[in-house]
């Protein structure tokens, strides 16, 4: 059985830069970690491959600049086998579509998967696009808020999906793409074993022609959507201070409804 999980690198700090010209986010010069809602993904394949009796082959697929292939490394320090990297000029200033896309064909260029792992979303952009979105462009059967993976049967896979109020049982038929959230499990640390193989191993890089990509479809060109406006919000530290110290209880509450009638709030 073979599997993928998707992840991505994200910033480690909430001091993020936007590039006010194409409103995509700085990822170079800055501290940045394996997304934390992946690590339940990796963690998922890696229990998938220690409780199943056949064979199992877990490779590991991101998108970002060169310094993404940590994040790869990463997740092999946990206990995937191997891991690839998307990267290049063409794919910068990619939204959730563009990125879908570059990382759909990335996976048929690795080749056939039973089962492909993403995390819900990503803590950077929110959105909880790219999974889904991948899953369409493979044409794979799409389960999405997967609380527990419950069997793996043959050709069949049967989950939980977290909704409103409990969980619901979904039965599907293999390959599909498995998005999975934080309930899932609790991830591992990597060991000293882990890390090591990892520092050892050799993360390839692919670029647009590597993946057979149109380059129409890639980066800030081939984007449908994009951020159009950035701007910071002020805070203010003014206000009044009604006090029945010095006024009457009566007198308060008389400024508070002024107050808000003022602001269109009554």
């Amino acid at each position: 059985m073979k599997l993928l999980v998707l992840i991505k690198q994200v910033p480690a700090t909430e001091n993020v830069k936007m590039d006010e010209k194409t409103g995509a986010m700085v990822r170079t010069a800055m501290e940045a970690v394996i997304n934390p809602l992946d690590l339940y993904a990796v963690e998922e394949a890696v229990r998938i491959k220690e409780e199943s009796e056949q064979e199992v082959q877990i490779s590991v697929l991101s998108m970002g600049p060169p310094m993404a292939a940590d994040a790869v490394k990463e997740a092999i320090a946990m206990g995937c086998d191997e891991g690839f990297l998307i990267s290049g000029k063409d794919f910068a200033g990619s939204d959730t579509w563009a990125t879908a896309y570059a990382l759909a064909k990335g996976t048929t260029t690795l080749g056939n998967f039973d089962i492909v792992l993403c995390g819900e979303r990503a803590t950077d952009g929110e959105t909880g696009q790219v999974g889904p979105m991948v899953g369409t462009f493979l044409d794979l059967p799409i389960l999405t808020y997967v609380s527990g993976i419950d069997r793996i049967n043959g050709e069949e896979i049967v989950v939980r999906r977290a909704i409103e109020g409990g969980h619901e049982i979904v039965q599907a038929s293999m390959p599909v793409l498995v998005s999975v959230v934080k309930e899932i499990n609790e991830p591992r640390l990597p060991t000293l074993a882990g890390k090591i193989r990892a520092r050892r191993a050799h993360v390839p890089v692919f670029d647009a022609e590597d993946i057979k990509a149109e380059g129409t479809k890639l980066g800030l060109g081939g984007s449908p959507t994009r951020v159009v406006k950035i701007f910071y919000p002020t805070i203010t530290r003014t206000g009044e201070i009604v006090s029945t110290e010095s006024a009457s209880a009566e007198v308060c509450v008389e400024q508070l409804i002024q107050f808000l009638k003022s602001g269109e709030i009554l």
